[in-house]
């Protein structure tokens, strides 16, 4: 037990591979209640997608408990190949101050052997000080970006030839989803390492509508009349119904398909069906780094809203 764990009497943290149906909800109850402090969500989607269904290779979840009450949490998942294992963690809002996130930051170092990426969601300054003090380095911005949808003065998409637009079907059109995010992602762990297993658990949340999953395709032969369309890209949008959101929540295109205007008609659509669902506020995240991607969406009225913050040890 490290000196920040024996500050508090009663403090424990217990080391899960996985979590209870009860405990389960013990942290989604602890998130929410520190998202409504904060403004922001101390866990990713991912994260919390991952709080249910059992046991996941590669995470791991930290509960620490005073007494009987669940006070903290964090969670360390081990799945990428090549980057250190990737780390996030909350305390309630009514227990900070006193050596619990540290608590917990060091817990996370003991078992990542002082390998890891910790985010920072928000930026909140106690996390950049806890940063601070476990050692870490700042190396990644994720940037939220929002616009208003109206008025939303995006043209009708014009598609490259051959090229037609649809809708997701769930069941028939996961595989060749998969393979397209995974090429468009290449570059991207996170997003390009999604599992079927992952899509379903997106597919199961009540936020999910296929209505505003679009696909690009085009048919499978130069006459446009013989073989199997191929997926060319997407464009995955999001509602946050609480909030009154719309997420242009992932756009991807296949490298081969790349550089001829798809992404944008793909952005195009995404975001006039979110205006016509009566939205008022559209949102993304892009990577502070990825210029490119910066410009275009500022073109289209985007700016910063917020941003995530990622640490990492240097070792």
């Amino acid at each position: 037990m490290t000196d920040a764990a024996t500050r508090e009497p009663g403090r424990q943290i217990q080391t899960l591979d996985a979590l209870t149906s009860e405990q389960a909800a013990a942290v989604a109850g602890l998130l929410a209640e520190a998202a409504a402090s904060d403004g922001v969500q101390a866990v990713s989607e991912q994260g919390r997608l991952q709080l249910r269904g059992g046991h996941r290779e590669g995470v791991r979840h930290f509960l620490l408990t005073v007494g009987d009450e669940l006070v903290g949490y964090a969670q360390l998942e081990d799945t990428d190949p090549v980057e250190a294992p990737a780390a996030e963690l909350v305390v309630h809002p009514g227990r900070r101050g006193r050596g619990h996130g540290r608590a917990l930051g060091n817990a996370l170092m003991a078992a990542s052997g002082k390998r890891m990426r910790v985010w920072a969601h928000g930026g909140k300054s106690a996390a950049r000080h806890l940063a601070q003090v476990l050692g870490l380095t700042m190396f990644r911005e994720l940037r939220q970006l929002r616009r208003p949808l109206s008025p939303l003065e995006i043209a009708e998409p014009v598609w490259p030839a051959g090229v037609t637009v649809r809708t997701f079907v769930p069941g028939q059109d996961d595989a060749a989803w998969l393979a397209v995010n995974a090429a468009a992602f290449a570059h991207h762990p996170e997003q390009g390492g999604m599992t079927q297993r992952d899509l379903d658990d997106r597919k199961a949340e009540p936020w999910f509508d296929p209505k505003g999953f679009f696909l690009a395709e085009r048919a499978g032969s130069d006459s446009g009349t013989d073989g199997p369309a191929e997926l060319l890209g997407f464009h995955w949008t999001k509602v946050h119904a609480e909030e009154q959101l719309g997420e242009v929540y992932v756009v991807g295109i296949r490298p081969d398909a790349q550089g001829g205007g798809l992404g944008k008609a793909l952005t195009a659509i995404g975001l006039r069906h979110l205006a016509a669902e009566g939205l008022p506020t559209a949102m993304l995240y892009v990577d502070a780094d990825n210029i490119a991607a910066l410009t275009v969406y500022e073109r289209l009225g985007f700016s910063t809203y917020e941003v995530d913050l990622m640490y990492r040890t240097e070792t």
